[in-house]
């Protein structure tokens, strides 16, 4: 039996009223909400230090919704930034010709509502959200910026093919008027690294060394970042890079001039154009590492290469590895 599982940033997967507002900005509250009243009544609606957060335009969640139906056609799908289990479903329903019978996500931690959720063709067993959990170094408060979603995937009978553990880690944002962008920077870089570190303790205790699982999701670091370091065990054995050395749907788009070589090969799934003479950075940030047990039951992985630096409906490409079971 051979199972396609895939992982996918969907890139600010709103539903939110799409209006023009004014919205003052507050500093000391970089995600909240906002009452705008009308004549008909008020509405709640959400931003984020200072910009009002739009719908996920009809354009751009085409794009997403074709490279998932028409280039992935994943079994089992990890998805990043949705906002809600009725927006997850009305996209699968509207856009994806709901080619996924089952649709899973949890409400997490996240200020502007982006969670993580799962899209599946095969049954789904036990569902555990981990967004309670602490890191060791402060138990009053929850460590993951989202969640660590757990779901059991099970074959057509009923039996246990293996988990998949869903996750979004801590970006790397740091807003443009912070008083001390190096110290918050590092404090991003902290906190990612006591939510690798918590996965990695949290795999350790709900599987066992022979057990068949898969972690994904967007990291917000590459493989080798040591913030990571602490995620890639569990239970004493080392989880494997299923998406080491990936082929490509296409080349990726040349760079234009004056802005380097473009990527040294196809492990990446982000590209981020900083600002000034640095020259454009391609990092593998969607990530799916499996369990020694399934290793060698990895025949493929693939990255659906973008048209455009800015990508197609989403700034992530995404991922999918073929599991023969």
């Amino acid at each position: 039996m051979v199972v396609t599982v895939g992982t996918f940033n969907l890139n600010n997967l709103f539903s939110r009223f799409n209006f023009s507002a004014q919205v003052s900005e507050d500093p000391g509250q970089p995600s909240g909400g906002v009452t705008l009243t009308f004549a008909e009544g008020s509405f709640d609606v959400r931003s984020f230090f200072g910009r009002l957060i739009k719908e996920k335009d009809a354009a751009s969640t085409t794009r997403i919704a074709r490279r998932i139906r028409e280039v992935m056609n994943a079994d089992v799908l990890a998805v990043q930034e949705v906002e809600h289990i009725e927006l997850l479903r009305k996209f699968n329903r509207d856009y994806l010709g709901s080619m996924y019978p089952h649709q899973v996500l949890v409400e997490g931690n996240d200020g502007r509502l982006i969670d993580v959720g799962v899209l599946s063709k095969l049954p789904i067993g036990p569902i555990v959200s981990h967004q309670t959990a602490t890191h060791s170094s402060d138990r009053s408060k929850r460590v993951f910026s989202r969640d660590l979603l757990q779901v059991t995937v099970l074959d057509s009978s009923g039996d246990k093919l293996f988990n998949l553990y869903n996750t979004h880690l801590k970006s790397h944002y740091v807003p443009a008027n912070a008083a001390d962008p190096v110290a918050e920077a590092a404090r991003s870089n902290e906190r990612r690294r006591r939510q690798a570190e918590t996965i990695g303790a949290i795999l350790s205790k709900m599987e066992r060394p022979n057990s068949k699982f898969v972690l994904a999701g967007d990291m917000n670091d590459p493989p080798h970042s040591p913030d990571l370091a602490g995620m890639l065990i569990s239970d004493g054995v080392p989880l494997v890079n299923a998406l080491l050395d990936p082929i490509e749907t296409r080349p990726a788009k040349a760079e234009t001039t004056g802005q380097g070589p473009g990527p040294t090969g196809p492990a990446w799934t982000h590209r981020y154009n900083p600002p000034g003479p640095e020259l454009p950075r391609y990092e593998l940030l969607d990530q799916i590492w499996v369990s020694q047990r399934l290793a060698a039951s990895v025949i493929s992985a693939t990255i659906d290469r973008r048209t455009r630096h800015g990508g197609d409906g989403s700034d992530h490409d995404p991922a999918w590895i073929e599991l023969d079971l």
